[in-house]
């Protein structure tokens, strides 16, 4: 029997149009079988398609705190006093060098300096440079790593966030955490590969699931949003009136069927769908018992601040973050959204950094008591950074900032990244990179190898072409590693 024949009398729509039965429709399949083009099965665990990882790993798994609209280095982690000293005069043509700006303050009459109005001070025996705006942060400096010469060729938020989550500007391609459960399996029986959270109250920009999808990849590697609430997975539970005793019984007569079209059709994929049944099974049950903090001691709340206590916050989506690593999920994703400060962003970016701040420090700071943080690569930052001259209006306490992709901050712990240090620099008016610039696919590059993977032998062949998260691009960044 052709392959064609196969496709065409069971492709994946013909299968949720006939079986989807209530069990999580496209958001459990995400969690579950091996496909035939890639992996084997190990026990009830899920491999990926490499029998084995290219150099040995030293993080097992990335919790990656994505903050969506790009915060302002300027006024976080770049410290520029020629800012300061300079403050409304316009921004040097020597500096901008003709670069493009975007259509938000490419008419403006003037792009006068900004210096930010916050105050900074170095901090821990790496010295680093930190704002007043993010006090508990500044205490752990000495498990950071900053790479302050990140830069993107994307000026929008769209093609950038969509760059950094799939290694392309376009649509289409599988996100970061999808190579991974491909490349890597699942180490979890019972919970996803790829697990999503998004904090509530602050989307102000789009958030699209292609941003964690599996784009050409199979299915089963796309990452599964997690939401507060009683219902953390949609469609998990059993329907009214179904008990799990009678789930378990229609289990097992629907593994008789798959075994008798195996027999007909001969793909490979049949067998593999009562492994994706059996996992949303067990998920009945952990994942509510994942998403259960109450237990957790008075302790880890006053570590993570007091809004880990409210479900759907940054602080709570830390604490489960914890929580999943120590369950070994393989790729946790947070996002924050609320970072584009065009203008009132003295206000704007206070608010954020109350956020985030001490649940950052609660969660590193609870990994490294765990002993998790050594085999835990944590990620913070944003799709690009935000200009040095002022969007709209400049008083001495209001300002905005466009759009900057040319030089931004991310910072990494854990996992093998070398702590206490500083990695790249800006020019005096942060406008360029100045010293080692690190394009996106060198970071995504340096993540893989993290996990022991060769970013440019982790590929998927797709319409005759054989794809990677990294394009044709990416460096690894030796320097930063332990």
């Amino acid at each position: 029997m052709s392959c064609e024949h196969i496709n065409f009398r069971m492709n994946r729509r013909d299968f949720f149009g006939r079986f989807a039965l209530g069990l999580g429709g496209m958001g459990l399949f995400s969690l579950l079988q091996r496909e035939a083009a890639g992996a084997g099965v190990t026990g009830s665990a899920f491999k990926g398609i490499l029998d084995s990882t290219h150099f040995a790993p030293k993080a097992k798994r990335i919790i990656y705190l994505f903050m969506s609209g790009g915060p302002s280095q300027l006024d976080l982690f770049d410290y520029k006093p020629v800012l300061n000293r300079q403050n409304g005069e316009d921004l040097p043509d020597e500096i901008r060098k003709g670069q493009r700006l975007t259509g938000m303050t490419g008419y403006q009459a003037r792009l006068p300096l900004a210096g930010s109005i916050f105050n900074f001070a170095r901090h821990g025996q790496s010295g680093a440079w930190m704002s007043e705006l993010l006090p508990a942060t500044s205490r752990m400096v000495d498990d950071l790593c900053f790479i302050k010469s990140m830069h993107t060729d994307h000026i929008n938020h769209d093609p950038a966030i969509t760059f950094f989550q799939t290694g392309h500007q376009l649509p289409g391609r599988p996100s970061m955490g999808a190579w991974l459960s491909y490349g890597l399996g699942n180490a979890n029986d019972n919970l996803p590969a790829f697990v999503v959270l998004i904090s509530k109250d602050r989307i102000d920009q789009p958030l699209y699931a292609r941003l964690w999808g599996n784009g050409f990849l199979p299915s089963t590697h796309q990452g599964v949003q997690f939401r507060s609430g009683k219902d953390p997975v949609l469609y998990l539970q059993n329907p009214d009136g179904e008990s799990t005793t009678s789930r378990r019984k229609m289990l097992d007569r629907l593994a008789e069927l798959h075994a008798i079209q195996f027999e007909d059709l001969g793909d490979p994929e049949i067998n593999s769908r009562v492994a994706q049944y059996e996992m949303a099974y067990q998920m009945q049950t952990s994942v509510p018992e994942v998403m259960e903090v109450s237990r957790e001691p008075e302790s880890v709340f006053e570590l993570y601040g007091p809004e880990a206590r409210q479900p759907g916050t940054f602080a709570a989506n830390c604490l489960l973050a914890r929580r999943l690593a120590e369950r070994n999920v393989r790729f946790i994703q947070l996002y924050h959204p609320g970072w584009d400060h065009h203008g009132s962003l003295p206000n704007g970016i206070r608010r954020q950094c109350k956020d985030v701040d001490q649940a950052c420090f609660g969660l590193v700071t609870d990994l490294k008591q765990r002993g998790l943080l050594d085999d835990t690569l944590v990620v913070w930052g944003g799709e690009f950074g935000r200009t040095n001259y002022s969007q709209g209006k400049l008083t001495a306490t209001d300002y905005g900032r466009d759009h900057h992709p040319r030089c931004f901050t991310v910072w990494m712990a854990g996992g093998g990244i070398k702590p206490g240090m500083t990695f790249g620099a800006t020019d005096d008016y942060g406008y360029n990179v100045a010293e080692n610039p690190v394009s996106v696919h060198d970071l995504q590059a340096t993540i893989l190898h993290q996990l022991g993977i060769n970013h440019e032998k982790l590929t998927y062949k797709f319409q005759g072409r054989y794809y990677r998260l990294t394009d044709v691009h990416g460096e690894l960044l030796k320097a930063v590693l332990v």
